[in-house]
């Protein structure tokens, strides 16, 4: 007998009200499934330095004059007037003081390279020598929403995709069972959902959100992944028939994208259900981890949990993971001491152990770390003691693959006011990630209404001077 010559779909969809559409994606072999994926791992436009990217996204706007950019004139001129303009954006009570105010903190030189680390990241400090620290960054967002919606989509008024969508959109997944973009405990507000969004790239390409900021990391979970209500059997009959006729609506109108995303969106949730929660139990790590990422420590413990999550997700493949400090936390007006040190205790150690276990593991040689929040803080005073927004300089740090390290790039004027020198945008920030992830910002574009869109729309310049050699 000769054998059929029928396509995958043809297959499933003739196969038992659609049973086979399921029982085929667990029987297939890997390399046929992710042959019929938009996820299949695809070509980068040149050598990548880095397969993954994990961004430690602080909400708020952290103050770079307390943290990573060392500015001994300001504590010297602690008190007097700001000798030059102030930008438009501060409030009104701040344009009328314009006082200089001195870092809380001491700053010290950390490592080999002599990198200038204040006490709030102690624990970091000693990995100093793996660090690339930006002290130049400059956006275009004045407020929270804005600025937040730029760091994670290129635009701070347009709905546009985020930064790991372009990502998975332009790589795919090195893990069929598992999504290229994982956002773990996001934020709800300042942009929501639209930073982890896909916008008009397929929805397939969208982030999987872990919980959100409200949630704790031990509770966090992908919602709607597990369903307890039905037997493993009983899904893949229920699956089966929404795909049969989800195929055969796809068959009349011949194409549509949303029913596409949700064909390959169910296959994939239903492939999730034996990986994520393996993946998200840490019961499984060693007493020792636990430690190094301050789990058991309360202060400590969600946070660290985060970022022990997104260990094991990029162990396990995924392109793109963020962890988020959310909820504006960073954002003090007021209580500038109080509210940096508070989180600064909640971060410093997983952060530190983050990049230990990444490097014990020889995954930093092929994993970059961004860390950094929307924009940084002014150097004068709001209030007593408090600090206002800054887009116009402000702090970044990457570290691991295809970075230089112990390196310092670019600066701010002497109060650490404006980039002054070297100064990279944000959209040069996203030419430089995509660039260390093999991709052309300029050739990963998608065309959408009569026109064809790239993360860094008509802008960005890679930083050239950040790479390793």
């Amino acid at each position: 007998m000769q054998p059929l010559n029928l396509s995958r779909r043809q297959m499933l969809k003739s196969s038992a009200c659609g049973f086979g559409y399921l029982a085929m994606a667990g029987l297939s072999s890997e390399a046929a499934l992710k042959s019929q994926s938009p996820l299949q791992s695809k070509t980068p436009h040149f050598e990548p330095r880095a397969k993954r990217v994990i961004f430690l996204f602080m909400h708020g706007g952290p103050s770079q004059v307390d943290t990573f950019d060392y500015k001994p004139r300001l504590a010297k001129e602690d008190g007097q007037r700001l000798p030059f303009k102030a930008a438009k954006n501060i409030e009104k009570s701040s344009q009328e003081n314009l006082r200089l105010m001195k870092s809380p903190w001491k700053f010290k030189q950390r490592g080999e390279s002599g990198l200038w680390i204040s006490e709030l990241f102690d624990n970091v400090a000693e990995h100093a020598d793996d660090l690339c620290v930006i002290n130049s960054m400059h956006t275009n967002g004045q407020s929270h929403g804005q600025a937040v919606m730029k760091l994670h989509t290129g635009s701070d008024s347009l709905v546009r995709p985020s930064v790991g969508s372009w990502m998975v959109y332009g790589l795919g997944t090195e893990n069929n069972n598992l999504p290229g973009f994982i956002s773990i405990c996001p934020s709800r507000g300042h942009g929501g959902v639209r930073n982890f969004g896909s916008a008009f790239l397929p929805a397939v390409y969208q982030g999987t959100a872990i919980g959100d900021a409200d949630t704790a990391a031990r509770e966090a979970q992908i919602r709607f992944l597990a369903n307890n209500a039905s037997s493993e059997t009983q899904q893949r009959k229920q699956l089966g028939l929404l795909q049969a006729m989800n195929e055969r609506h796809l068959k009349q109108v011949k194409v549509d994208q949303e029913i596409e995303g949700v064909i390959n969106s169910y296959e994939l949730a239903f492939r999730m259900q034996s990986e994520v929660p393996t993946l998200m139990d840490l019961t499984v790590e060693t007493k020792e981890t636990h430690e190094l990422y301050g789990i058991n420590d309360k202060t400590t413990e969600n946070f660290g949990r985060q970022c022990l999550m997104a260990r094991r997700f990029a162990e396990a493949g995924v392109r793109y993971i963020e962890v988020a400090l959310g909820n504006n936390r960073w954002d003090q007006h007021s209580g500038l001491k109080s509210g940096h040190e508070r989180n600064s205790r909640m971060v410093d150690k997983p952060i530190a152990g983050l990049l230990a276990d990444l490097k014990q593991r020889g995954l930093l040689e092929d994993t970059l770390v961004v860390w950094g929040g929307e924009f940084g803080r002014t150097p004068i005073a709001q209030g007593t003691n408090g600090r206002d927004h800054n887009p116009q300089g402000y702090s970044m740090w990457l570290a691991g693959a295809g970075v230089k390290r112990g390196h310092v790039h670019g600066a701010t004027d002497e109060y650490g006011y404006y980039a002054t020198r070297d100064k990279v945008h944000i959209h040069d920030l996203h030419a430089t990630l995509l660039h260390l992830m093999g991709m052309d910002h300029k050739r990963l574009t998608y065309r959408y209404a009569g026109r064809d869109f790239r993360l860094t729309d008509i802008y960005g310049e890679v930083v050239h001077e950040i790479l390793a050699g």
